[in-house]
């Protein structure tokens, strides 16, 4: 007999997208056979589809489509995509979201929606669109949040640690160094108050070359492509990886020695992929979003309180030996 079909709504960003996966292996485990479908932006549609629980990815644009309203084809798009996600009933939808946007979405979808209520949503008119408004603290880790959700629809104790459980594609060849073990240095961030100094960077590079670890340097616009290939020119083992897809993002973080970040989605996919990982955070409390995954990993700093270089390096020396 089949279990209940699942809808979860969460379309961004990348960091809070990764912290609801742990949702679905509670979903998988207390629901055996259940379908469990997932809404995402299409820039981030390809973390729901590495968990092996998740049957069907539903991609939508909301970022595109704000920018192309009076657009013949933006309409056709909604279009089709209500189409997809009313065609068929869903024993329950879980917007863990909480804005307007995505309370929007979970409309386009039949069957019974829960979501945050009035004190927990991030945007409080989005509680009005849900069947069962669910009060989860805004004090609590966002991953804990979104387990919430899914044991208020279903009525299950939460009585186990946080899992990810990914599949993780292989590793493109001609991204890594061949034969030799690397780190990953996520040195860019959305917003210039997460940013760690260059100087510190240096210094932390130049602690893993001595380890034997190349260090790669992600890169996802011409803007911090610019400044990844500055730093690594001043790096003694730093290597510039080309454009790559979230696919082969994920797979390169798995496969690192090490993964050394800044509080950025790449990091926590990083720690998710089950990779031993640094966080640096510059702006935010890691309390509500530090690090979790299935290795070791370590969240440094806070709101004005840049770690030092030799803290985050033997956090990565700890992280490395466990």
């Amino acid at each position: 007999m089949s279990g209940p079909r699942i809808l979860i709504v969460k379309t961004s960003s990348m960091g809070d997208i990764v912290h609801a996966l742990p949702l679905v292996s509670d979903l998988a485990a207390r629901l055996p056979g259940a379908r469990i479908e997932w809404v995402a932006e299409e820039g981030f549609s390809a973390i729901p589809r590495l968990h092996p629980a998740v049957t069907c990815v539903i991609p939508v644009a909301l970022r595109r489509w704000r920018k192309r309203l009076l657009a013949a084809s933006t309409w056709r798009e909604i279009r089709e995509t209500r189409h997809q996600m009313h065609e068929v009933p869903y024993d329950r939808i879980i917007d863990c979201q909480g804005l307007l946007k995505s309370a929007w979405v979970a409309r386009w979808a039949r069957g019974p929606r829960t979501g945050p209520d009035r004190d927990s949503a991030r945007e409080k008119l989005a509680a009005w669109f849900y069947d069962h408004a669910v009060n989860v603290p805004p004090t609590l880790h966002a991953i804990e949040r979104n387990r919430r959700f899914g044991a208020a629809a279903f009525a299950y104790p939460i009585d186990t640690p946080p899992r990810f459980n990914l599949r993780v594609p292989r590793v493109p060849p001609d991204l890594v160094p061949a034969g030799k073990p690397f780190a990953v240095l996520l040195t860019n961030a959305s917003r210039p108050t997460k940013l760690w100094s260059d100087e510190r960077w240096r210094s932390v590079e130049a602690w893993l070359a001595g380890q034997g670890l190349t260090s790669l340097l992600p890169w996802g616009s011409m803007t911090e492509r610019a400044a990844c290939q500055k730093r690594a020119s001043m790096m003694r083992s730093a290597v510039l990886l080309p454009r790559v897809s979230l696919d082969a993002a994920a797979a390169v973080l798995a496969g690192a020695t090490v993964v050394i970040g800044l509080d950025t989605g790449l990091s926590h996919l990083s720690a998710a992929v089950g990779t031993p990982t640094v966080a640096v955070y510059c702006d935010y409390d890691p309390a509500l979003v530090g690090l979790v995954g299935d290795a070791p990993c370590v969240s440094l700093g806070g709101v004005d309180q840049q770690p030092l270089a030799n803290a985050v390096i033997a956090a990565a020396a700890q992280v490395m030996r466990r």
